[in-house]
């Protein structure tokens, strides 16, 4: 009697437990195939007008991409769960699954490439300097020459300028770009440098609207594309929704909304597949 107890209890565990298990499986997201329960998606939490997390929720040009291409694979806004993705771990958190894609100001580089896949591209960016509305002495790279530059710890973008461009430049090193701005507005330091949508972002904030402007220079093409494990059917959907985003009209609002105050211009939509070198 006591064995058929036990036997019996044994049996209704083993019910539960699958009964469980048939549930978590219907929970769980299949992202290839999109219309799963949630997404994750990889974004920067720090870059104002690109990717940027606020506490009214989520802002910038990569998140408005991301949550368009989301829409399109058949995900609504509340199920995307935003996760933070530093430059120095983006390949490692797709390879770890952390995140399903990565839109965060991701250039697409061979050196990745032969890490990660990648969609698009969807813009085509250049490193550019930012510089005081007011300031009319730097109209060229070479002016930058005894000018301070901001260089961002960790940073190659104003060793690059000084080295291949400008070597007369006092390079003058702050912990974030946020601190280069403030710099720059006190007039500690003259210009500072990155990719132009990154500084656009920042220029276009309420706090600093109207005081700084780029130098229109174009000192590098950065093709940003939305990074994938390699291998995932992901890569042609998203491909399929970025074509969407711009024959809707839709990637040309995002641009507009998140970089127009700083008077960003923008290269046009860049094609498919389309990197420029």
């Amino acid at each position: 009697m006591k064995l058929r107890k036990v036997t019996a209890a044994a049996a209704v565990v083993l019910s539960l437990a699958v009964t469980a298990t048939a549930c978590g499986s219907g929970d769980k997201k299949d992202s290839d195939s999109g219309g799963g329960k949630k997404i994750t998606i990889g974004i920067k939490f720090d870059q104002p007008g690109i990717g940027q997390k606020t506490p009214q929720g989520y802002s910038g040009f990569d998140v408005d991409v991301a949550t368009y291409v989301a829409k399109k694979l058949g995900y609504s806004a509340e199920q995307i769960q935003w996760k933070e993705t530093k430059s120095a771990d983006r390949e490692d958190a797709l390879k770890r699954g952390d995140v399903d894609f990565i839109a965060a100001s991701y250039s697409i580089t061979p050196e990745r490439q032969a890490k990660v896949d990648f969609a698009g591209p969807y813009l085509l960016a250049h490193q550019d300097i930012l510089i005081r509305a007011d300031d009319d002495t730097i109209k060229s790279p070479s002016d930058l020459n005894s000018k301070k530059l901001c260089s961002v710890t960790g940073s190659t973008s104003a060793q690059n300028v000084h080295d291949k461009l400008a070597p007369k430049a006092q390079l003058q090193k702050y912990p974030t770009y946020s601190a280069c701005l403030t710099g720059l507005q006190n007039k500690a330091i003259d210009a500072l440098t990155t990719d132009d949508s990154i500084l656009a972002g920042y220029a276009s904030q309420a706090t600093f609207k109207g005081k700084f402007m780029l130098g229109g220079f174009k000192m590098s093409n950065e093709n940003y594309g939305i990074g994938v494990k390699k291998g995932s059917a992901l890569k042609a959907k998203i491909n399929t929704a970025l074509e969407s985003m711009v024959s809707d009209g839709s990637w040309e609002k995002a641009v507009t909304a998140n970089f127009g105050p700083a008077k960003y211009k923008n290269e046009p939509a860049p094609k498919i597949g389309n990197i420029v070198s």
